[in-house]
């Protein structure tokens, strides 16, 4: 479980100070899928950022599995599985080395490695690239790489960026499937998307974010019955006062 507690972070300027989140609470629960939902610039990514402990936040504070993100944050790294916002893979190396690479810096023994390859490989439909080295590789390719190495050690808690981002028809189904099964298996899921449909389809709970705080938070059905809409985008664009940044 994943909870934040008014989280604040901005960023300074020459000519001003940005407010890029700006007292984001939520809780993320495991066994189900949490998404954040906003236009682009809302402040998902920033949010995330400091779930997975690359930023700091100003003030406020987040716990993983009841570790405190600042004090425990190699602990929380450790229960973390994370596809951030650069999908940057080894390119000389192949995706199963893409993948051992990162096993082994959570200090995996080698058959531990080979297993979880195996399963995460199958999951992802991988197979056929596995052993190829990942330059030249397509946006899906290096998804799905970066995704098996984030979870190769087993993670309880995964946070995922935008993760069907730039991916075609196929892979995209796919993928939710993927995020799917990762529910059924128990864990804390939680990514974000400013794509209605995406959230819908997979979402036990939404968090709208728009201009760093969050405006409405629910299922899809309390979403709908806090702003008297009977479709979900319709919702969407009543609680963040604007169409702008949506893609239907």
């Amino acid at each position: 479980m994943i909870i934040a507690d008014n989280l604040h972070k901005q960023f300074k300027t020459k000519k001003q100070v940005v407010k890029a989140v700006d007292g984001v609470s939520f809780e993320a629960r495991d066994g189900e899928i949490t998404g954040l939902l906003g236009p682009n610039g809302a402040g998902k990514t920033t949010t995330l950022r400091m779930l997975y402990t690359l930023m700091q936040p100003d003030t406020g504070s987040f716990t993983v599995d009841g570790l405190h993100g600042s004090r425990d944050a190699e602990a929380v790294r450790r229960r973390l599985g994370v596809l951030p916002d650069a999908r940057g893979v080894y390119k000389r190396l192949t995706a199963r080395e893409n993948i051992a690479y990162f096993g082994r810096l959570h200090g995996l023994d080698e058959s531990t490695i080979a297993t979880r390859t195996r399963l995460l490989s199958e999951a992802l439909g991988m197979d056929d690239v596995l052993d190829r080295q990942t330059e030249g590789f397509s946006q899906g390719q290096r998804t799905k790489t970066a995704i098996a190495r984030a979870l190769v050690h087993d993670p309880r808690n995964v946070i995922l960026d935008e993760p069907t981002n730039g991916l075609d028809v196929m892979t995209t189904r796919a993928m939710r499937a993927f995020l799917k099964q990762l529910r059924e298996e128990g864990r804390c899921v939680i990514f974000s998307s400013h794509i209605m449909q995406e959230v819908a389809a997979l979402c036990d709970r939404i968090v709208v974010i728009a201009k760093g705080k969050v405006v409405a938070q629910g299922s899809a059905d309390e979403l709908r019955a806090q702003t008297g809409e009977e479709n979900l985008e319709d919702a969407f664009v009543k609680v963040i006062g604007s169409e702008e940044g949506l893609h239907a």
